[in-house]
């Protein structure tokens, strides 16, 4: 899928990579497929068990989809990003494997088999689904209204997929179609930034819409430039 030249860092990850971990039953269009047809099954029937929303229960929209980011923002900057107790396989596929499989200078896929190094695993959907949206949802449910159960599921799972989607998007190559629409150049920059090895542990953590960045002052920004001849630099204190 990518025909850049590959850093000689980047080529050897890659094949010592495939090596160790061949999956020669790995199909990545079916991983996709898996993804996407579940998340949006459970999308729908959260969606069709609703009846008569009020006003005040429609605000579980927003308030889920600000709970999700500011999740996404802690459990990618804290154990995707440090050796926690209990997680260091978190840590381990992220930080050694993803982001030395694909680097600042090289973002895109070389084939449907590279998928597996982008999406989260099968089972997390069913984990994702089975340990954080149903308790959650039920708990909603019996608490406020069924539709807020309901609405949270619904946008719960529709936050897992976004969160699929678009880390899928940002490692197409540069001239697909996708990587071309509408935004998608600004958050592929931002999660560009972020496979730098000298600041993944420091800058842009959110995956999907970088609003916890923003607010906790962790998107990068290159500093003015002193003068017409000289480098923007970033803000590397501490990298």
């Amino acid at each position: 899928m990518s025909a850049a030249p590959l850093s000689e860092h980047v080529a050897k990850f890659r094949t010592e990579y495939r090596r160790a971990e061949p999956g020669r039953h790995y199909l990545g269009w079916a991983h996709f497929a898996f993804t996407s047809l579940g998340s949006l099954s459970v999308i729908t029937f959260a969606l069709s068990r609703l009846s008569g929303v009020r006003p005040l229960e429609w605000l579980t929209v927003p308030v889920s989809f600000l709970l999700a980011n500011v999740a996404e923002y802690f459990g990618h900057r804290g154990p995707m990003h440090h050796r926690t107790k209990g997680l260091g396989l978190v840590y381990r596929r992220h930080t050694q494997q993803h982001h030395h499989f694909f680097t600042h200078e090289a973002m895109a896929f070389e084939s449907s088999h590279d998928f597996r190094m982008v999406l989260f695993p099968p089972v997390l959907l069913l984990f994702f689904l089975g340990a954080i949206a149903t308790p959650l949802g039920a708990l909603f449910f019996a608490l406020a209204s069924p539709n807020v159960g309901w609405l949270f599921v619904a946008t719960a799972m529709g936050y897992f997929l976004s969160y699929e989607w678009l880390h899928f998007c940002y490692h197409l190559p540069a001239e697909h179609v996708l990587a071309r629409l509408p935004g998608m150049a600004s958050l592929r920059r931002h999660h560009t930034v972020h496979h730098d090895l000298r600041r993944m542990g420091h800058f842009n953590f959110n995956i999907t819409f970088p609003l916890c960045d923003w607010l906790l002052g962790t998107s990068w920004k290159p500093e003015p430039r002193p003068t017409e001849a000289a480098l923007p630099v970033g803000r590397e204190t501490g990298l």
